[in-house]
């Protein structure tokens, strides 16, 4: 065998090469994020047409963050051992194959369990398209093309509520056909991932997967998120239930803590976990996660059933939001590259997040449609500058061997959170609206019993009295849930603050672990190659220099 060899496979491409090979990127993250956004709008509809519960309307947007959390750190760490193209491609596959198992649900328990398995894919995407693009650009360069990722966040965080309010308006195609839309869209990402993406591989002996681990893990997350979704409802909170559910879940967790620290390659690398940066992003993440995904998701069920706006009059509200998200990601991107310095938009961005909650909390069921645009435009500003820049600046702290397990632990924490978030969120909001609808029913005389056994979400087949009264009680409902997040948020701040300042590197690895690969390779000339390829991913100017 040959001794390993300095290439510049590795190297930065050039602009042309590399917008070639973001256009298949893009159009998968695409793909990935109208999975979610295509039914905001929708899913009242959706849950009502099933005739599902609030705690089921909940649960079809957790199950699918429940299963990406899980996975998603598998996904990254596969990503540092394999062919990062192919996993690309599996991702969509399975993907694909949940968005039609769930376009063919036929009640609100099997559509959970397609979109808990679509889930898989969406955490295989989320992941894997950060880390093909940190393969290709390095940090310093990757605020430039921050903003075409905004671009794609926002054409699908508006588009995406757009089209799936026309989609369930629309008598002759009807709601299944918010997870059957998507299937064209992938095909032709598929293809176009074939065509233009070229990564080099690095292929490694004895390859070990902690199964253990991200079982463990995935096994104490979803122990937590049950009794979220039940506790004070189907039992108390100082209850056996409770006890056996927390504590299990805790139980697991140490567990998987344990395995992770003496794991030959362990799916979350406590060791990154552990550096300050990294720490501080996930923290970061985790609280971020937290706030947006457990409050922007209920923006679209405010707008129809607390304000009675249709599917697709909700969508075209919620466009202040993306607008924001577009804006600063491109402004702040551009200004990233230029300095060189990311923390100062990390923590302004926080701050604008927390504003913009804190104005959302403040809405009820009668509020100015102009101040909740402005909140929601407020909220879109500091998402966009803080969620890839988050990652970015854990990215630009790790060797490029490690972007796979870096990237995706930023994203599990990101994704826990959301998952954390909806699931609180969602169990407070399911609670003050029985809680207030049971008192207000009371207070006109009606029995509880007045929607005949309907979902409250089915306003259609309500009576009158009673639909006015669901709607006060979601519209001031969802106010409460919005200073949650806002509180939870705060956590983002003193992450962000506590932030070491750095400059952006120029080169896609350390400047001390390629010099170190280089001189290993001299060095071994003509002796037994490792059981790692070596990549040289020094500039041109740095190779010339040695």
């Amino acid at each position: 065998m040959s001794a390993p060899t300095a290439t510049a496979d590795a190297a930065p491409m050039s602009r042309r090469k590399t917008l070639e090979a973001l256009s298949g990127l893009l159009l998968v993250l695409f793909v990935a994020m109208l999975s979610s956004t295509v039914v905001s709008t929708a899913l009242p509809k959706i849950i009502g047409a099933l005739n599902g519960s609030q705690t089921q309307y909940t649960w079809v947007v957790t199950a699918t963050l429940l299963t990406a959390t899980a996975t998603t750190p598998i996904w990254g760490k596969l990503a540092d051992l394999f062919n990062k193209k192919l996993l690309i491609q599996v991702a969509i596959v399975v993907f694909l194959a949940g968005s039609v198992a769930a376009g063919f649900a036929h009640s609100a328990g099997q559509l959970i369990a397609a979109r808990a398995f679509q889930g898989i894919g969406v955490g295989g995407l989320q992941a894997l398209v950060q880390v093909a693009i940190a393969a290709m650009i390095p940090p310093r360069e990757r605020g430039r093309y921050n903003g075409y990722l905004g671009g794609v966040m926002a054409l699908a965080t508006v588009g995406g509520p757009l089209l799936g309010g026309l989609i369930v308006d629309t008598s002759w195609l009807g709601w299944r056909w918010c997870f059957f839309v998507g299937v064209p869209v992938a095909a032709v990402a598929l293809l176009l991932l074939q065509a233009t993406l070229h990564l080099p591989t690095v292929r490694r002996d004895n390859v070990k997967i902690d199964y253990l681990g991200a079982t463990l893990i995935a096994a104490g997350v979803s122990l937590l998120l049950i009794w979220i979704s039940f506790v004070d409802d189907s039992f108390a909170w100082l209850s056996w239930q409770t006890g056996a559910m927390v504590g299990g879940s805790v139980l697991l967790l140490a567990l998987a803590v344990l395995v992770e620290s003496r794991a030959a390659e362990p799916v979350v690398p406590l060791e990154i976990v552990r550096e300050r940066t990294t720490a501080l992003a996930i923290l970061g993440s985790l609280a971020v996660g937290m706030a947006m995904f457990g409050g922007a998701v209920f923006l679209g069920q405010y707008f129809q059933i607390g304000r009675g706006y249709s599917p697709t009059e909700a969508g075209l509200l919620t466009i202040p939001m993306m607008a924001g998200v577009l804006l600063s990601s491109i402004v702040a991107g551009r200004l990233i590259t230029s300095s060189g310095k990311i923390k100062p938009y990390i923590v302004a961005g926080s701050i604008i997040l927390v504003a913009g909650f804190a104005l959302l909390g403040t809405i009820d069921h009668e509020t100015s449609l102009v101040l909740v645009g402005a909140a929601m435009f407020i909220v879109g500003v500091g998402v966009g500058m803080t969620m890839q820049n988050l990652v970015l600046a854990v990215q630009n702290t790790v060797a490029l061997k490690d972007i796979g397990a870096a990237s995706s632990s930023v994203a599990f924490f990101r994704s826990l959170g959301g998952t954390i978030g909806v699931s609180v969120l969602g169990a407070v909001l399911a609670r003050q609206v029985t809680d207030r609808i049971t008192h207000d029913l009371a207070a006109l005389g009606v029995p509880a019993s007045a929607s005949g056994g309907n979902s409250t979400l089915n306003l259609a087949a309500l009576p009158a009295p009673v639909q006015n009264i669901v709607r006060a009680a979601y519209g001031d409902a969802t106010g409460h849930i919005f200073l949650i997040s806002a509180a939870i948020a705060v956590v983002g701040i003193l992450a962000a603050l506590l932030l070491k300042p750095v400059t952006l590197r120029s080169s896609l690895d350390l400047p001390d672990t390629a010099r170190s690969v280089a001189v290993a390779a001299d060095a071994v000339d003509g002796a037994p190659a490792f059981d790692e390829v070596a990549v040289d991913v020094t500039g041109p100017g740095e190779r010339a220099r040695r």
